[in-house]
C-alpha cells in the first residue's frame, strides 16, 4: 500500500487527489487526531510522533509513505529519511509535501516574490525559505503564520462569517510585508477548505498554489522514475482509514475533507 500520514484531517485533501489521479493503487491513511495539532509542538515532539506513525504504516505493509502534513514534513522528514528509514524499512521510502510545492513555485512567480501561509510550526522551521533558496536563490520569500485557520476548518467553521475576519487578517499581514508578492503557497493541507475565502480577499493578480494536485502529480512522476517501487505496489483500489482517536468523530469530520463517506478504525498510539 501507499501510506498517507497527517496529524489530523488535512492530509485527506492530498489523498483525495491521489485517488482521483492514481485510483488504481491501495492507500492506507493514518490521522494522529488524538495528538493533533502538530503545528504548535516542538521539533522533538513532532519527530517522535511522526516516527511512531510512520513505523505503524510500514508494519501495515506500506512500501511508500507520504507525509501529507507540512509540519511533519518540516520537522521530521529529513531525520526519518536519514536516521531511521535504513533500519526501519531499508527498501521503503518516505516523502513529504514541501519539496513538490517548492518546485511548483519557480514556474509561477514573475516578480520573484513569494508568500507562504502556514502553521506556526511550519513557519518557524524556515523549511520553505530554505528549500526555495536551494532551487531558486533569486526568489524572495515572506511568511505568515495563521494559527486560527486549522481550528476553523476542524471545527467546521471555515464557511462561517467569522472565518472571513481571520482569513482577511492574515492576507493583509502577508501583503504588508511586501507588495510585490505575486504567488502564495498554502503550506498546510487544511487550507484548501478555506480556498474560496482566500481567493475572495487575495488580489486577482496573485496566484495561489494549493498542494493536493501538485503532490499527486509529483507522486505520479516519482513512480514513473522508480519503476521498482511502482511494480511493488498493490493495485486493488483499496482505501483504509485509521485514526488514533474516536472513529465516529473522525468519520464525521473526515467526510468534509475527503468529500466522501468513509469508515475508519482506531489504532493505539
Amino acid at each position: 500500500m501507499i501510506g498517507v500520514f497527517d496529524s489530523g484531517y488535512g492530509g485527506l485533501t492530498v489523498l483525495k487527489e491521489f485517488v482521483r489521479q492514481l485510483p488504481q493503487y491501495d492507500y492506507c491513511y493514518l490521522g494522529d487526531n488524538a495528538r493533533a495539532p502538530y503545528g504548535c509542538r516542538s521539533f522533538e515532539t513532532v519527530y517522535r510522533y511522526t516516527l511512531e506513525c510512520v513505523r505503524h504504516l510500514f508494519r501495515q505493509g506500506c512500501r511508500l509513505v507520504i507525509l501529507a502534513c507540512n509540519t511533519a514534513s518540516a520537522k521530521a522528514l529529513r531525520s526519518i529519511q536519514q536516521r531511521d528509514l535504513p533500519l526501519m524499512a531499508p527498501t521503503g521510502r518516505v516523502l513529504g509535501v514541501i519539496r513538490p510545492s517548492v518546485e511548483a513555485v519557480g514556474g509561477c512567480t514573475q516578480s520573484g516574490t513569494v508568500g507562504i501561509f502556514g502553521t506556526a510550526g511550519t513557519v518557524l522551521s524556515l523549511s520553505y525559505p530554505m528549500e526555495i533558496a536551494k532551487l531558486y536563490p533569486h526568489i524572495r520569500v515572506f511568511q505568515e503564520a495563521c494559527p486560527m485557520w486549522v481550528p476553523l476548518v476542524e471545527s467546521n467553521e471555515h464557511q462561517s462569517a467569522g472565518a472571513d475576519y481571520f482569513v482577511r487578517q492574515h492576507i493583509d499581514r502577508l501583503l504588508e510585508q511586501n507588495a510585490e508578492i505575486d504567488t502564495v503557497v498554502l503550506a498546510c493541507t487544511h487550507y484548501p477548505l478555506l480556498l474560496n475565502k482566500i481567493e475572495q480577499y487575495t488580489p486577482a493578480r496573485i496566484r495561489i498554489i494549493s498542494q493536493g494536485n501538485i503532490v499527486a502529480r509529483s507522486l505520479q512522476d516519482y513512480l514513473h522514475r522508480h519503476p521498482e517501487m511502482e511494480q511493488s505496489l498493490s493495485k486493488n483500489h483499496a482505501r483504509i482509514f485509521q485514526t488514533t482517536d474516536s472513529p465516529e468523530m473522525f468519520d464525521r469530520y473526515a467526510s468534509i475533507f475527503f468529500e466522501e463517506e468513509i469508515k475508519s478504525v482506531r489504532i493505539e498510539n
